[in-house]
């Protein structure tokens, strides 16, 4: 059986860890501050799911939307810890696996962005009359 990539179970881990920390946020934050974090943060690990599905370019953007997320996530747990809904001990450890999980991300880009598209890919068969580069024309 094939081992799943570790920034899946790291991103599984992070979001485990964090959506019960949530919880203990301010009442009054649970539809406007609160929200956003859980929404990025599962954003974040559905964009991996999404890339992961994907291959070439649109791996690539999926990936890029994922890196977005990630640092949203990552400015909304600045925000928690500073308005003291995180203690110091539970935000080091959230930066140290966003840190992580952007690393391993960074790592995933860089490697999808290196892959070289397959020969031919587009392209329509020799000999197609009124084809050019995948494209019909006028």
């Amino acid at each position: 059986m094939k081992q799943p990539m570790i920034i899946f179970t790291r991103s599984f881990d992070f979001v485990h860890w964090l959506i019960p920390r949530t919880m203990s946020f301010p009442r009054s934050q649970r539809f406007v501050v609160t929200r956003r974090l859980q929404d990025a943060v599962l954003d974040f690990y559905e964009h991996l799911t999404e890339a992961n599905q994907c291959r070439g370019r649109r791996r690539l953007q999926w990936l890029r939307r994922a890196e977005v997320a990630l640092d949203k996530t990552r400015h909304y747990l600045r925000l928690a810890s500073t308005w003291g809904w995180l203690s110091e001990g539970q935000y080091q450890h959230a930066a140290q696996m966003v840190a992580e999980l952007g690393r391993l991300l960074g790592g995933w880009i860089k490697q999808t962005s290196a892959e070289k598209p397959p020969a031919n890919q587009g392209a329509a068969p020799e000999g197609t009359p009124g084809v050019a580069r995948g494209r019909i024309q006028q």
